[in-house]
């Protein structure tokens, strides 16, 4: 038998040809080169509110655990009420405003009132809150600074720059001053004025020797002296003599009323 022909293999690899492409830039996605903005809180301006009361001078609430045992929320929920990215619901809203006597509308709006309210008067809440004082101590004390280290206040007012430094608060009694102030409201006192820049018209607290209490009063200047005179119509004792042993303690620069 004749050998049986053997089948030829060929070797040789297929050359690969490698090949760029050209790619249109204008059809390939833009990538942009700008920093990433980090979105801002939701809540940022209650935020900036409510880290200012804790600061003020006096606060009550000064830290997060604080707010947290306050309204009774978790610590984490306490510490984002700081950061702006939540809110408390109305009942912890107004816990909270409480605990900082302020009102729930300045906590939770700030500034934002009607536009048929004149916010030029308005107290902006704002600095170190001031302290209300017994009218036995406005006879007494000539200023904050004079207070017995250690005294405890049971209730502070917003901040009012008109205050002063060493300003107080008292609670209005009676109703010698009515109808423009009445009982309960909360008036502010400068002490640290000049007796020569008062004038008539002017709201003053005085204090006079032998009497426990001070007294707030409508300031009468004239020639031969000073008087004291109820806003009241209706009071029975009109207007009265600035006598000897009497000294003018405070001037009232504003009033708080919670509506």
């Amino acid at each position: 038998m004749s050998p049986k022909s053997l089948l030829k293999v060929d070797n040789t690899l297929p050359k690969i040809e490698l090949v760029q492409l050209n790619f249109d830039s204008k059809l390939l996605p833009k990538v942009e080169n700008e920093p990433i903005r980090m979105q801002q809180p939701k809540y940022q301006d209650f935020a900036k509110r409510l880290n200012e009361l804790m600061k003020a001078q006096g606060s009550r609430i000064t830290t997060i655990t604080q707010i947290k045992d306050t309204i009774g929320v978790t610590y984490e929920m306490a510490r984002r009420y700081t950061l702006g990215t939540a809110k408390p619901r109305e009942e912890k809203m107004k816990a909270l405003a409480d605990a900082f006597n302020v009102s729930i509308s300045y906590l939770d709006h700030g500034d934002k009132l009607d536009n048929n309210i004149d916010l030029k008067g308005k107290i902006k809440n704002s600095g170190k809150l001031v302290p209300v004082i017994s009218w036995v101590a406005a006879g007494s004390w000539t200023s904050i600074e004079s207070i017995p280290v250690g005294t405890q206040f049971d209730e502070w007012l917003p901040a009012n720059p008109k205050c002063g430094k060493n300003g107080y608060g008292l609670i209005v009694s009676g109703e010698s001053m009515s109808p423009k102030f009445e009982p309960d409201d909360r008036i502010y006192i400068n002490p640290d004025f000049q007796v020569s820049d008062l004038k008539t018209g002017d709201l003053v607290i005085v204090a006079c020797e032998g009497e426990k209490e001070a007294t707030f009063k409508k300031l009468v200047v004239e020639n031969d002296g000073m008087y004291l005179e109820p806003l009241n119509p209706k009071w029975q004792d009109k207007i009265m003599e600035l006598h000897e042993g009497c000294k003018l303690v405070g001037k009232v620069v504003g009033l708080y009323r919670e509506v």
